[in-house]
């Protein structure tokens, strides 16, 4: 569908600028544009590279394991039928970190390799290995839609991304989006808490 979208929406702009004379303009604003993308890409992929390695340094470091203690009780208050040593536990808190850094690049291997357990622990549920509700084969665990819930609204308290993006782009205090982005997702991280919890005690 987003296919179909984009391709219209530049068949239109192709078709518009032709019957207004300014195809040279929309010409150039691609070479430029593409330019663009190039440069900014380059400049994230470094700081991307930086952030991923700082992670997987303080993972081999034993610090995500530490701070996957602490956030013990944050886990059990979403998760409160995720078994304290389950595995997907570990990669939940070092998703959450990342995210709370702003580090959404970091943060989607954690996401992916948790909702891989999330998905072992329903075929086990099924199987009858684990307690909780078994849901039907492709349907989606409490636990896993609370985790999306989660990951999607990125409680952050260190923007670094934006950051970043308002630096590329010349502004004068790229850093002064902090305190809004801060009031922002806390406010989309209670909103998505409050919901998977109404239903959870639902048993949507």
């Amino acid at each position: 569908m987003l296919n179909y979208l984009w391709a219209g929406m530049m068949a239109v702009g192709v078709i518009w600028a032709a019957f207004h004379g300014t195809l040279p303009e929309v010409t150039d604003a691609v070479i430029s544009s593409a330019r663009e993308a190039v440069t900014l890409s380059v400049t994230m992929l470094g700081i991307m590279a930086f952030w991923s390695g700082i992670m997987e340094i303080g993972n081999g470091a034993g610090l995500i394991g530490a701070l996957t203690a602490k956030l013990g009780p944050v886990l059990n208050f979403l998760f409160p039928a995720l078994d304290e040593d389950h595995p997907a536990r570990k990669q939940i808190a070092a998703n959450l970190i990342a995210n709370m850094l702003g580090l959404s690049w970091a943060a989607t291997p954690a996401g992916l390799r948790a909702m891989k357990e999330l998905e072992r622990l329903e075929d086990d549920r099924r199987a009858g290995r684990a307690a909780g509700p078994a849901r039907p084969k492709g349907t989606a665990g409490n636990e896993m839609c609370t985790f999306l819930i989660i990951n999607i609204s990125s409680l952050q308290l260190i923007p670094v991304s934006i950051i970043a993006y308002r630096s590329q782009y010349g502004s004068v205090n790229p850093a002064a989006i902090t305190g809004p982005a801060i009031l922002a997702t806390a406010v989309s991280t209670a909103a998505a808490v409050v919901f998977c919890r109404i239903m959870d005690r639902s048993g949507g």
